[in-house]
């Protein structure tokens, strides 16, 4: 092929198109775009939810007003108000029992009865001494009345000298000794009527009554068991007051009982209602200290209305006393009266930090420390009592666990309220 047409082929090829540039529409919705991301992170930067996480790297809870109580929390035991150990003052097999669990009784009803033939026979061997001292009492005063005419006629004998001064002496002498034998009889009759007194007291004890009114709790006796009192009465029944009323023993410890007062409110639950709290009042603070392996821990008792009978004896509950109150206080969160930036607690001599400042996050990304005062605390939150501090006012409780590492430690400045920074 010549040259000429090479050269024809080669004109003959088309050329390469060029590339298209982007349409001016495009690059400027991407510029707009990219405003909006920039603008969303400035506001998410300025206006972070309180409780979240910071984009500085610090988790923030806003400054708010609400209600706050301050709670001492212990556990005890549900008791009824008055329990009752019903023994037996004298010895012997048991024949009847009259209740059972749960019964209810009134105040001198029988509830046992043990065997009374022992008794019966004590009974009858009082009386039958008793008889016999009776009758040396009637023998005595005959006896005293002839001593008392013999003396009366001696003297008179004595007075016109029929006889010697010897015989009125030994009629005096009968005389006394018939009065003397008179009064010992008559102190062997009392002591007769004693045991016979005695032996008819033990024989109503084998009538085993209620001392009060109320519930049996618990049977420790069957027919046909003998019990012997020489030594320790033995609990046979445990007799319960009004279940209606019931009480709450629970051990506070001795660092939160100086906060706990007599008509305090309280709360408590137990393990057989799961999620329904019970309420009543502080009635006792017991001054009488309960040392276990050198813990210190004091009775506080808690009336309790128990008109539904649903709380039994014995059983556990974990109880909160209200100590303190606020319907409308300022709270701060109490990480935040615990956070220190540089990572320190700003521990005193004694090992325990300084409550005494918080750090607010300003929109700067500057940290600023305040000085605060704070009242009553629950495990959340704490009263504002003294402090540069409004509701809402972001307060720093801790640093970023996930994401991006922390800071360096910014630097702080005076706060005198985020509306002049």
């Amino acid at each position: 092929m010549s040259t000429h047409a090479q050269d024809l082929v080669t004109l003959d090829e088309p050329e390469a198109p060029p590339a298209p540039r982007p349409p001016r529409r495009l690059r400027r919705a991407a510029i707009v775009a990219a405003a909006a991301v920039a603008g969303a992170a400035a506001y998410a930067f300025w206006l972070w939810p309180a409780g979240s996480t910071a984009p500085a790297g610090y988790v923030t809870v806003a400054v708010d007003r609400g209600p706050i109580e301050q709670a001492v929390n212990a556990t005890g035991t549900v008791n009824p108000v008055s329990t009752v150990q019903v023994g037996t003052y004298v010895s012997g097999p048991i024949q009847a029992i009259d209740v059972t669990f749960n019964s209810r009784v009134k105040k001198g009803q029988r509830i046992a009865k043990i065997d009374p033939a022992p008794f019966a026979v004590k009974v009858r061997e009082a009386e039958a001494s008793l008889q016999n001292a009776q009758a040396k009492v009637g023998g005595d005063r005959a006896d005293l009345k002839l001593k008392t005419l013999l003396l009366e006629r001696n003297r008179a004998l004595l007075a016109r000298n029929l006889i010697a001064q010897n015989d009125v002496d030994t009629a005096e002498t009968a005389y006394e000794q018939a009065k003397a034998l008179l009064a010992l009889d008559q102190a062997a009759v009392a002591l007769a009527q004693g045991s016979l007194e005695e032996a008819k007291v033990n024989l109503r004890y084998t009538d085993i009554v209620s001392p009060v009114d109320g519930v049996v709790v618990s049977v420790n006796v069957a027919v046909g068991q003998t019990v012997a009192a020489s030594f320790q009465t033995p609990t046979l029944f445990l007799i319960a007051g009004d279940l209606a009323k019931m009480q709450v023993d629970t051990n506070v410890s001795e660092s939160d009982v100086g906060r706990v007062r007599e008509g305090q409110p309280t709360t408590f639950t137990v393990d057989a209602y799961p999620g329904q709290p019970f309420h009543g009042k502080v009635a006792q603070v017991r001054n009488a200290p309960i040392t276990v392996q050198n813990v210190v821990t004091y009775d506080v008792v808690i009336a309790v209305e128990n008109a539904g009978l649903e709380l039994k004896p014995g059983m556990t509950a974990n109880v909160s006393v209200t100590t303190a109150k606020r319907d409308q206080a300022l709270r701060i969160p109490v990480r935040a009266l615990r956070f220190r930036p540089d990572g320190g607690g700003g521990g005193t001599p004694d090992g325990r930090a300084k409550e005494n400042a918080v750090y607010v996050l300003a929109p700067d990304g500057a940290l600023h420390r305040v000085k605060v005062e704070a009242g009553i605390r629950d495990n959340q939150r704490a009263e504002l009592l003294q402090g540069h501090l409004h509701e809402g006012d972001p307060i720093v409780v801790g640093l970023q666990r996930e994401g991006t590492d922390a800071p360096a430690p910014p630097k702080l400045k005076g706060f005198k309220g985020l509306k002049h920074l």
